[in-house]
């Protein structure tokens, strides 16, 4: 929809406001253009030009027109804006702004007015983006207002692919997907749905995780059609409520509920999509198949979905539907245990458990891209927490982007596994391509919780924090009660140096899912940075000891209590178990123990070998007592840091 920053005769923006606030909106004007949109104002009329003539032309052919109302604007001198409203309005292409503390005047109140006051020209800023989407709303035919529905990212050009402005394009878009927090409009919200776990009839437990796979298979083809589907872990928390109840709560228009019975003869699914508001049933089908055909049903339930919410399914979407999929039944039910095993805890057993079974499902069904997806995460996550030297840690990673280009080259323009070759990217600490490929994703898929938690994973480290935390934050909308959303917000929220909120994220985390230990890292670390000495003790003994994250905040804590001794007893054992596998936690001891020379030592060393601990040198807290010496920014500038 966007084109460059051209003035163009047939602009799709016009700028209407007081001359004397010319230098105030030179400022909009260039944050516009450098958007993508083309914007004519009256700076541009040429000497000897017909200047009524002119504005009138560029007036009537704009497809949306801001009128900045200010103290001048609203004032007896302008009437000439007044005017150029007046026409907008009428056209239905009228989007007023505000830049100072005033009411438009009589007669053009009626369209919800965006504030800009305050605004310093940062384009990643909330009130910024609002009014880029209003204006993308106004040019794609909508009327011109204040944005009122969920925001997905902006197009993101190969221009803002390349050079320096691969990063800005993330903080574009993750600014973008932090307005999609905003309550719905009821437009957005037909969009919404909730589906809930299929009910097991099967007459066995052990079945569970299969009924609940169903509904986990749909929720992903529902997304990949353009809806917005509610988490797993939220539509658990309401599954006992009335259906109106549970919609509100969501904020769902639509709930879809079912069961499942399954026997070895047969399959039957039950599927049911019911309005939210009232609770009346909108479409409804039982499917009675041969257990083979469990996978089709799961394409034909979603498309039947889709089409009752008024999704126009062309055979791009058809296509979709089944993207990374696969037609063997007995590898769905591998990949299935997988991702429920998954939900369960975290640590190298679960790692290798889960390459186990995504290799079972991949031995059935080679061209399974869910499967080689998740085979990619797996192994990226073991390589990079529990892998026993950097030369076994580059083959851990070579072996995820083996899984990954597989997975690319079974699922096309696949969101999911953009982010995954941006998470790889950055464990090989090629930051710049990292920042590419999670553009990408972004961009594509603004709404995937596969996205929003890779990307949320690795981009608190690399760019601007607050524009991070939008991710994890639209993450928790999706699935408010999904333990990952609440550890990777307080994570970002750990990156910010927002302590006391990240330990409350991670508490929350860890009291859905306690086998987990991703979050007590950052809960650990927090209460450290803190002086809470005593919680964090508390909190490590309840930890494995021969965990290196857990040594390594027991060092730091020594260190900073003026523990010397003990700080360099347990840094000696962390290098006799991990040898060079570990280097930036060698240097976080050291900084903290006031050694700088020891720190550059082991950060120099960290860069010889590649230590995936690097991603984060740039923010983390543990490094501060080394920040202003000369060797850091060298250190920056060698791992090329964006």
């Amino acid at each position: 929809m966007r084109r460059g920053p051209t003035i163009d005769p047939s602009a799709q923006v016009f700028l209407s406001y007081k001359s004397e606030d010319r230098a105030r909106l030179k400022p909009l004007v260039e944050a516009l253009q450098a958007e993508g949109f083309s914007v004519w104002w009256d700076a541009h009329i040429g000497g000897g030009s017909n200047w009524r003539l002119d504005i009138e032309q560029h007036l009537e052919a704009a497809g949306c027109v801001i009128v900045a109302w200010t103290k001048r604007s609203v004032g007896a001198e302008g009437e000439f804006v007044r005017d150029e409203a007046a026409r907008a309005r009428r056209r239905g292409v009228y989007l007023p702004i505000r830049l100072d503390d005033v009411d438009p005047p009589l007669g053009f109140g009626e369209v919800q007015v965006l504030s800009l006051k305050g605004w310093k020209g940062d384009p990643a800023d909330a009130k910024f983006r609002a009014l880029a989407e209003a204006i993308d709303a106004a040019l794609s035919g909508q009327r011109a207002t204040a944005p009122r529905k969920a925001v997905l990212a902006p197009k993101v050009s190969r221009r803002a692919l390349v050079g320096g402005g691969v990063g800005t394009a993330v903080i574009a878009a993750a600014a973008a997907v932090g307005w999609a927090l905003l309550k719905p409009s009821s437009a957005a919200a037909s969009k919404r749905v909730a589906v809930m776990s299929f009910n097991n009839m099967s007459g066995d437990p052990a079945q569970a995780y299969f009924s609940d796979g169903i509904a986990e298979e749909l929720r992903g083809a529902l997304s990949r059609v353009g809806l917005q589907v509610i988490g797993r872990a939220s539509c658990e928390a309401v599954k006992n409520l009335a259906i109106p109840e549970a919609a509100a709560k969501l904020g769902v228009a639509h709930i879809l509920t079912g069961s499942v019975r399954r026997s070895p003869e047969t399959i039957r699914i039950g599927a049911q999509l019911v309005n939210g508001h009232d609770g009346v049933e909108k479409w409804a089908q039982t499917y009675d198949r041969a257990p083979g055909d469990a996978i089709k049903l799961q394409t034909d339930i979603a498309a039947e979905v889709a089409r009752a919410l008024s999704v126009a399914l062309g055979a791009a979407k058809k296509a979709v539907l089944t993207l990374g999929g696969t037609a063997d039944a007995g590898a769905q039910d591998l990949y299935l245990q997988a991702r429920t095993f998954a939900r369960s805890a975290d640590g190298p057993d679960v790692s290798r458990k889960l390459i186990t079974l995504y290799d079972a499902a991949i031995a059935r069904d080679p061209n399974y891209g869910d499967a080689h997806l998740g085979k990619a995460s797996s192994l990226a996550v073991y390589g990079a927490g529990f892998a026993g030297s950097p030369a076994e840690l580059t083959q851990w990673l070579d072996r995820a982007d083996q899984s990954a280009r597989r997975a690319a080259a079974l699922m096309p323009g696949s969101g999911s596994v953009a982010a995954m070759f941006g998470s790889i990217s950055a464990l090989r600490l090629d930051f710049r391509g990292a920042l590419q490929e999670f553009s990408q994703a972004l961009a594509s898929a603004p709404d995937d919780p596969s996205v929003l938690v890779t990307a949320s994973d690795t981009l608190p480290w690399l760019v601007d924090g607050p524009s991070a935390l939008t991710l994890a934050d639209h993450l928790l909308a999706l699935d408010p009660l999904n333990p990952t959303a609440h550890s990777q917000r307080g994570l970002c929220l750990f990156a910010l140096r927002r302590y006391q909120e990240a330990i409350s994220a991670c508490a929350r985390a860890t009291a859905l899912a306690p086998q987990r230990n991703f979050p007590k890292y950052y809960m650990s670390h927090s209460l450290i940075l803190l002086d809470r000495s005593a919680d964090a003790q508390a909190l490590l003994a309840r930890m494995r000891p021969d965990d290196t994250f857990v040594q390594t905040d027991k060092a730091i804590l020594s260190a900073r209590r003026g523990d010397h001794a003990g700080a360099t007893a347990i840094l000696g054992s962390i290098r006799a178990t991990d040898g060079d596998t570990s280097t930036f936690q060698y240097a976080q001891i050291h900084a903290q123990l006031g050694e700088i020379d020891e720190a550059f030592a082991a950060l120099d060393k960290g860069v010889e070998v590649r230590d995936a601990g690097l991603r984060t040198v740039k923010r983390d807290p543990f490094l501060d007592p080394i920040r202003r010496d000369p060797r850091y920014a060298a250190l920056l500038t060698r791992l090329n840091f964006p």
